[in-house]
């Protein structure tokens, strides 16, 4: 099985991470599913995805001391495997595990997914815990010196046959339940926060249970979607996520603020070479609408309506998934309009570049190799009003099958109106820190 054949465009979905943090219960998936089956899946959107620590009991309630709790209960199966926490996610209870959310998700026409963490649980391997198909215990697969930085619950496991049949017998697990979708977390850059320079750390330690955990995949023999996290990805290890995985983040964790936003140009160019069906170098969540509840800072999103047009048209130009964080039941339909534009959607299976980056303004051209069509998309990155020009001539220069008259018309992609063009150069006022997007 093609690990390519998962995700010909870049996944789309909703994550519980930016609403919820830890604290997601079956409910309130259940009610955002109701409502991306309704409202969003008409227009690609797909993945229902929970995230970290729905393992856990009583996750949340020292909040304002840890994000996870210290030597907290995991729910366990015997063989060392995390089970959902039944009191959150009652259906799982009688070793049903995620089966019957997978079902329900399922019977909407959307898929499932889930947040895993790199290793085995530091719990089972205390406690010297099996390993399904093996003669080995838990604490002999374990690796006790590979840990996460910043979250408590696992070890690094070991590559041994009896390693790998750890992992396979997860994705089995997984595959039982009707998984489609995994992201893993402290594996596509083992050197995050919190750091010491007694602990200088290594930023691709986790790098051979990402070939274990795509092995595991492929074993398993269900087409499941992986997602490696948190970033910055190594680009000098680009050809390895590419060969192993679907998704890698290229950021640690993306919130609601400019200068995040604008150093994502930055980071695009980087990886704007290694998108490719099936491979998505990925800008993370999409912090719109309602968010930060389980963070103890509940708001609506502090991106301006600008700045939000601007977040949609680089994550979809630049082909990153789009993985949309906050609580679905909640949005307006001013932000339900920016995750619903087909003319922008339609940007992201298109291999595309930028040809312009300063400190105050990028360019991004994109074309549709089967028609031709070619689109460009200017941004302001400024603190101020700004007009953006490019003319044809650096356009053709810039980018290849280029014709050499202008066009006498655009499609404006956000609102949907063609508009006459007249001689060599594309110009447009846009507001502080807006964009324009056109279909030649």
């Amino acid at each position: 099985m093609n690990k390519n054949t998962f995700a010909l465009r870049p996944p789309m979905g909703w994550n519980s991470y930016d609403y919820y943090d830890t604290t997601v219960n079956e409910e309130q998936v259940k009610k955002n599913a109701d409502y991306m089956a309704a409202r969003l899946k008409p227009f690609g959107w797909e993945y229902v995805v929970v995230d970290i620590q729905w393992y856990a009991s009583r996750p949340g309630t020292m909040r304002d001391k840890f994000q996870y709790i210290p030597f907290s209960h995991l729910e366990m199966d015997e063989y060392s495997r995390l089970i959902p926490d039944p009191e959150r996610f009652p259906s799982s209870a009688g070793g049903k595990g995620f089966g019957p959310l997978a079902d329900y998700i399922h019977s909407l026409g959307l898929k499932f997914g889930i947040h895993i963490m790199r290793g085995i649980p530091r719990q089972a391997a205390h406690l010297h815990m099996a390993v399904l198909g093996t003669d080995a215990s838990a604490d002999q697969i374990a690796d006790a010196h590979s840990i996460c930085r910043w979250n408590p619950d696992m070890y690094g496991v070991q590559n041994t046959p009896e390693g790998q049949a750890y992992y396979n017998s997860l994705l089995e697990l997984y595959a039982s339940w009707g998984v489609d979708y995994i992201k893993c977390d402290d594996i596509c850059n083992t050197n995050n926060q919190p750091y010491s320079p007694a602990y200088p750390g290594d930023p691709f330690a986790g790098k051979e249970e990402i070939a274990m955990l795509a092995k595991a995949i492929q074993h398993c023999g269900r087409p499941i979607v992986l997602s490696l996290s948190p970033g910055p990805a190594l680009i000098q290890e680009a050809w390895y996520y590419e060969k192993y995985a679907n998704m890698w983040r290229v950021t640690d964790d993306f919130w609601d603020r400019w200068d995040l936003l604008k150093d994502m140009f930055r980071r695009c160019q980087i990886w704007q070479n290694h998108v490719s069906p099936g491979c998505y170098p990925d800008c993370d969540m999409l912090p719109m609408g309602r968010i930060g509840k389980g963070f103890g800072q509940e708001r609506d999103s502090r991106f301006t309506y600008e700045e939000q047009k601007t977040m949609m048209t680089l994550w979809c130009i630049f082909g990153s998934p789009l993985m949309l964080g906050a609580e679905l039941t909640m949005l307006d339909e001013q932000t339900l309009s920016l995750l619903t534009n087909p003319h922008i959607l339609a940007l992201l299976p298109l291999p595309a570049r930028q040809i312009r980056l300063t400190e105050d303004e990028a360019v991004w051209t994109a074309v549709n190799s089967e028609t031709g069509e070619r689109y460009l998309a200017f941004f302001n990155l400024s603190d101020e009003e700004r007009t953006l020009s490019l003319s044809w001539k650096e356009f053709r220069d810039s980018a290849a099958q280029i014709p050499d008259c202008a066009p006498s018309r655009l499609l404006d992609l956000w609102s949907g109106q063609e508009l006459p063009l007249s001689g060599q150069e594309i110009s447009c006022l846009l507001p502080v820190h807006g964009c324009a997007a056109w279909k030649l």
